[in-house]
């Protein structure tokens, strides 16, 4: 059993843990995920490792409730136990060569986004960190950032905290500006990674981004994560996570991404009960 140590709220939809998982925390390098089950019955899921402490043996994860699981794992508190908890999968992010570099995280990609900053900024790179929210309330992270950055941009789509546009409205004009990076990283949802991709594309930048949205299983088993990259198949959870921007497929995966949308809906709304709001 893995117990919860730390737990908080970054917003109203996103909270963050740390758990006791020495043999975990051991190993673990940014890029990677875990996978974990709340109870002996519980579905199981991948999360990326948002952080790690290999002298306190503990791991963060951070989580947003927009399904039937990561709203149970939401009613455990401090003290309570996960049933699993295994890790670290996927392969560890690569930074070789890397001295100037943007790190562009949108939606809950900025929790995946901030521990890629931080090791190169902790390598000595100079990083661009532009990350992205709806308003200036999902902002998460703020402190984390300013830590783990050179140079900080935060967009939202209203412009609420005073910056409004996306996250490729802030690297356009770092692109135009003439920064020269290294590579791109980008973290988040699928149309926005294509969306960076084919802004760097006519610069040659070299660009990494994050599959994980599309991992189910985590093992490579259930063959959801499937993707073409450069006219071959890879698996997303063994494959990578990280893979070559500008030869994914984000075609194929955005209309394989909506396949199961109902199902999705469907299962969150015969978890939740509508009386209490608690889940079943």
């Amino acid at each position: 059993m893995y117990r919860i140590v730390e737990k908080d709220a970054l917003n109203e939809q996103v909270s963050r843990m740390v758990v006791d998982a020495p043999y975990v925390a051991r190993h673990a390098q940014p890029g990677q995920f875990i996978i974990l089950r709340v109870d002996e019955e519980g579905e199981r899921i991948p999360l990326t490792i948002a952080g790690y402490d290999r002298e306190k043996g503990t791991i963060t994860i951070i989580y947003q409730k927009v399904g039937a699981t990561t709203r149970l794992l939401d009613t455990l508190n401090v003290g309570e136990c996960l049933h699993d908890f295994v890790g670290p999968l996927g392969k560890a992010s690569e930074f070789d060569g890397m001295h100037r570099v943007a790190v562009v995280g949108g939606g809950l990609g900025v929790a995946i986004a901030y521990p890629q900053a931080k090791a190169l900024h902790d390598m000595g790179a100079e990083v661009d960190l532009i990350v992205g929210f709806r308003n200036e309330s999902l902002i998460i992270l703020r402190d984390e950032f300013d830590d783990a950055c050179t140079n900080l941009f935060i967009m939202t789509d209203d412009g609420s905290n005073g910056h409004k546009g996306f996250v490729t409205q802030a690297l356009d004009e770092q692109l135009k500006a003439g920064v020269k990076y290294d590579a791109v990283i980008a973290i988040g949802p699928l149309m926005m990674m294509k969306a960076v991709c084919d802004m760097t594309r006519p610069y040659g930048i070299k660009t990494i981004v994050s599959m994980n949205p599309i991992m189910i299983d985590g093992t490579g088993m259930c063959g959801g994560c499937r993707i073409t990259v450069d006219g071959e198949t890879k698996f997303a959870c063994v494959d990578g996570p990280d893979f070559d921007g500008h030869k994914v497929d984000f075609d194929s995966a955005l209309m394989r991404g909506r396949m199961f949308a109902a199902e999705e809906k469907e299962a969150t709304e015969k978890h939740i009960c509508r009386l209490t709001g608690g889940v079943r």
